[in-house]
């Protein structure tokens, strides 16, 4: 496996006491991720869990994902594929080592009872009660294991009466009151284009795990984090609960309007392109007028302030389009970013692909991969300056490194596991 790596856009030092210590250091040792330490079982399916982990394995942690025998993790089944081979899984299972067990079986429960014994995190999304049905809760694997984090994801939480209920993304996205302020205002309700759920669970989740793994590191006690999928999502949309109390004001669809700054929207150019565009300054916004050449709005009372703007949004939306509409996206852009303007095109994947900007900064990386090829996909976000997150290897196949793994590392033995199913390829 050859990763691409991304350019390099710091200073590279070390923190020693001289600069000869620093010489040494950059020579001698490997440049690990920051979670080169810890490790984290995936016991997880689907999409928001398993992010979970993709983030800790692009940060350097050592994660093993637990699949079911044959078929494996369910995500392997979504979305588009490639000579048979699903291409979702390739992104959301990278950095992990993949090994079978049916948990439902003494076998699979015996696997996850050993993998435990060393490791910091576990992460499973299965309904409440489900785990402790296996023998595989809480209870049970810190007796194994005292400093063992568990973090919970679920649809609802572990708690509550909602809580026995099945709980995907989209349902979830409903729930939270997501979809409901989406959309145009005449228009149906609409859901996100992707896993919004499931995408800002996994970076919630990571980071609550992370918390839990380093408090356990201090106290020698583990504990269960409760992540219900709604949580992140509902925490993210902004004022709305605050402005319901206070003003009893109940948040409507806007399209890509914002109830709080204007202007704010999607305009189409001369050229029938489209651009992002927002002013959420007085500044800013006289700025953007001055480019457009409608510099009365400066001086029309409706547009003083941005609570005058919001107040008055449909007229200065259609003045602002008028202003826009006069010129190409290109030229447009460039008037707009000349005066010190906030503006951007809306990108497809294909024009993301071609921008100077997403190379210079290695947001989309090549990685060669044993069953399709190189291949390119989105690298980890961020960047760190001595210990970067770095995408090793692709998604393994189902139980690709189950001989590494419950052979060499937890010593079970090979026939038993065949006859189960747990070691479908020799190679």
């Amino acid at each position: 496996m050859r990763p691409t790596a991304g350019p390099e856009p710091f200073t590279e030092h070390h923190c020693t006491s001289s600069a000869e210590e620093g010489r040494i250091m950059k020579q001698s040792q490997p440049r690990q991720g920051c979670l080169a330490d810890v490790k984290v079982i995936d016991a997880s399916n689907f999409l928001a869990a398993p992010s979970i982990s993709m983030h800790l394995g692009d940060l350097g942690a050592d994660v093993i994902k637990v699949e079911r025998p044959g078929t494996g993790d369910e995500l392997r089944a979504w979305g588009s594929a490639r000579n048979g081979v699903g291409l979702y899984a390739k992104v959301i299972n990278r950095n992990k080592r993949s090994v079978c067990a049916d948990l439902r079986t003494p076998l699979g429960q015996e696997i996850i009872r050993r993998l435990v014994k060393d490791a910091d995190l576990i992460v499973e999304n299965y309904r409440p009660g489900t785990m402790e049905k296996w023998g595989l809760g809480f209870e049970q694997l810190r007796a194994i294991n005292p400093r063992l984090v568990m973090l919970r994801v679920t649809g609802y939480g572990q708690q509550g009466p909602h809580s026995r209920k099945p709980g995907f993304g989209t349902a979830l996205e409903g729930f939270a009151g997501a979809a409901y302020i989406s959309g145009d205002p005449d228009r149906p309700p609409m859901l996100p284009a992707f896993g919004l759920a499931d995408s800002s669970s996994g970076v919630m989740g990571a980071l609550l795990g992370l918390a839990a793994v380093h408090e356990a590191r201090r106290s020698g006690c583990g504990q269960i984090v409760d992540l219900a999928l709604y949580d992140t999502m509902f925490a993210m949309l902004g004022p709305f609960v605050i402005d319901y109390d206070q003003n009893g004001r109940v948040q409507e669809r806007s399209g890509s309007r914002l109830p709080w700054v204007a202007p704010r929207n999607v305009y189409r150019t001369r050229d029938q392109r489209w651009v992002t565009l927002s002013a959420s300054s007085d500044r800013s916004f006289e700025r953007l007028c001055e480019a457009l050449d409608l510099g009365a709005l400066r001086e029309d009372p409706r547009f003083a302030t941005n609570r005058d703007r919001v107040a008055n949004v449909e007229a200065l939306d259609a003045l602002i389009q008028g202003g826009i509409e006069q010129f190409d996206r290109a030229v447009l852009i460039e008037k707009l970013e000349n005066a010190d303007a906030v503006v951007a095109p809306v990108n497809s994947v294909a024009d993301i692909l071609d921008d100077p900007h997403i190379a210079a900064r290695g947001n989309v990386i090549r990685v060669d991969d044993p069953e399709l090829g190189p291949l390119r996909m989105q690298a980890p976000a961020g960047r760190m300056q001595r210990t970067p997150q770095e995408v090793r290897q692709t998604g393994p196949r189902v139980g690709q490194h189950g001989a590494e793994i419950l052979i060499g590392k937890l010593g079970l033995d090979e026939k038993e596991l065949r006859e189960a199913g747990l070691l479908p390829d020799r190679s």
